[in-house]
């Protein structure tokens, strides 16, 4: 929450606010997040407009999380723009519900706004490198840690009956000799 009282309600006045604020749980995406209570930097303007309050400003945090092709653990950096009126009590039509953010007895809630910002700023499959191989998908290998990674090609089970004969005639042959 955030006190706009020092602001007041006179058009043009702003004040400009930095905090570190601990990061709320389920900040982000189920593979990659801001880790629950870890910092988060607020630098925000706060400017007082004939409806309310306008909060510009930027938000940066950490991130953790994992790779979605190999699932290997990723840590990085994430800064997002903020902007959002908030309007006053009094001017807020009804009907507008979930459409406008309003005051609370002259208080700000940052955390919707944050939390919208960081979700649509999150890659929707996070990666650990650009060109990342994945994992074997026979044996759940990491493709990117042994590159000549192979297996024997599978039998087509259509021909399953075929190499059990040749194997046989071939067993055979090694007992007659």
């Amino acid at each position: 929450m955030l006190d706009t009282r020092e602001l007041g309600r006179r058009p043009g006045s702003q004040r400009q606010v930095s905090r570190t604020v601990p990061a709320p749980a389920d900040l982000g995406i189920e593979v990659l997040q801001v880790p629950e209570g870890s910092p988060v930097e607020l630098d925000l303007r706060l400017e007082a407009v004939m409806e309310g309050v306008l909060v510009t400003g930027t938000a940066q945090a950490s991130l953790a999380g994992e790779c979605a092709r190999c699932l290997e653990s990723i840590t990085d950096e994430i800064e997002v723009d903020l902007q959002e009126l908030y309007v006053y009590e009094d001017h807020a039509l009804p009907g507008e519900g979930d459409e406008v953010s309003v005051l609370q007895d002259d208080l700000i809630d940052l955390e919707p706004l944050l939390r919208d910002a960081v979700v649509l700023a999150l890659p929707f499959q996070p990666l650990c490198m650009d060109d990342c191989p994945g994992l074997c998908p026979e044996c759940g290998a990491r493709l990117a840690d042994d590159p000549d990674h192979a297996h024997d090609a599978a039998v087509d089970p259509r021909w399953a009956a075929l190499a059990e004969l040749t194997e046989a005639h071939q067993t055979g042959q090694t007992e007659q000799n």
